[in-house]
């Protein structure tokens, strides 16, 4: 039996969601094949052992779960051979397990963005999900439209705004056109997004961006439906799989896929899986996802979202650690694909194992 640690919570914004999306995890995973180590990271970035209970994680729009407490403090392998986890406890350091391979289920800076998957790479224990270019790129809105671009694929139009140029805002969403969208360029979840319809908006806009970021993405409005496809990894020899069906987000009018709508009101967005896609369609959404898996050297997993108008699919943005929660659509785009929870968890596992 392998021993996995699954390492949810973090200390960017999206430090509630990553918990939900641990406890998910928890308890999808195939405990006949794989003994599990829940590993907490707190807000303030202390690594603790927290309980192996899934339900302290679930999703409580009331109160959503965190990580809190002071358990036992997690010491990770400090050289390449040596996979034992480790706590400091009491003041002396004890052994837990050997690791077989990290579940990294952290959304946001600091999990999503590269740097813990350097801290793994550093150890040399087998980690899930995207490396540390692919993380860092994909995290940074800036550099994954950039890389998208030279790979000759849609995305719109756009442009990076850095804290020190913030006066040209105003002159570059007036050339961008109106409704813009306003956007950290390193945090998910939709945290610090808005609409921007005139100059009036943008300012609030433009400041609810830089409290989550020092650089900005400003965004001409994508016109048609919001559709989603999930993506995992190829198996030996072939391309990179994608989902059979896609995920469609719809929002109530006038609003957008706002934190909000996503994880706290269930009134502002549905979930429709699978989207009413033609098979054009579907294949214009497979592709443009594939090719984007591809020109970010992704592995793993990913969810790469799209604005769908007619037969023509957009790139907005790719996820490299999507959410695991159960309203997420990653997990339910393979569930309607024929690979059920469980067995998507083994699928990331074995990939991890494999590369």
């Amino acid at each position: 039996m392998q021993t996995v640690a699954v390492v949810f919570g973090g200390r960017s914004s999206e430090h509630e969601i990553s918990c939900v999306s641990g406890g998910a995890v928890l308890s999808a995973i195939d405990r006949t094949r794989y003994r599990v180590i829940p590993v907490g990271i707190r807000k303030d970035g202390r690594m603790q052992l927290v309980p192996d209970d899934p339900s302290q994680y679930a999703m409580d729009p009331h109160h959503m779960p965190t990580i809190t407490g002071e358990g036992p403090e997690v010491l990770w392998p400090s050289r390449v051979g040596d996979r034992m986890l480790r706590v400091l406890e009491d003041g002396r350091v004890r052994d837990v397990a050997e690791i077989d391979i990290v579940f990294p289920v952290l959304h946001g800076r600091w999990g999503e963005d590269g740097t813990i998957q350097g801290l793994f790479e550093l150890s040399g224990v087998p980690y899930v999900g995207n490396g540390v270019l692919a993380s860092a790129a994909g995290m940074d809105k800036e550099f994954t439209k950039r890389i998208l671009d030279a790979a000759g694929l849609e995305v719109g139009r756009w442009a990076a705004v850095r804290r020190a140029d913030r006066a040209d805002a105003p002159r570059i969403a007036a050339d961008l056109g109106y409704p813009v969208f306003v956007k950290p360029a390193r945090a998910g979840s939709s945290v610090g997004v808005s609409r921007a319809e005139g100059p009036d908006e943008l300012e609030r806009a433009v400041e609810l961006a830089f409290a989550e970021d020092s650089k900005i993405l400003i965004e001409h409005e994508l016109r048609g439906r919001e559709v989603e496809i999930a993506v995992l990894g190829p198996r030996t020899g072939e391309e990179p799989r994608v989902s059979s069906v896609a995920g469609e987000i719809v929002v109530s009018s006038g609003g957008f896929y706002d934190y909000r709508s996503k994880y706290l009101s269930a009134e502002q967005a549905t979930t429709i899986c699978p989207a009413d896609v033609t098979p054009t369609q579907l294949a214009a959404l497979q592709q443009a996802a594939r090719a984007t898996f591809v020109a970010l050297d992704c592995a793993g997993l990913a969810r790469v979202d799209m604005f769908l108008d007619g037969d023509v699919a957009t790139i907005n943005e790719i996820n490299t650690l999507p959410g695991f929660t159960p309203i997420s659509i990653f997990p339910i785009c393979w569930e309607k694909s024929g690979l059920d929870y469980t067995e998507l968890i083994t699928d990331l596992l074995e990939q991890a194992q494999g590369r």
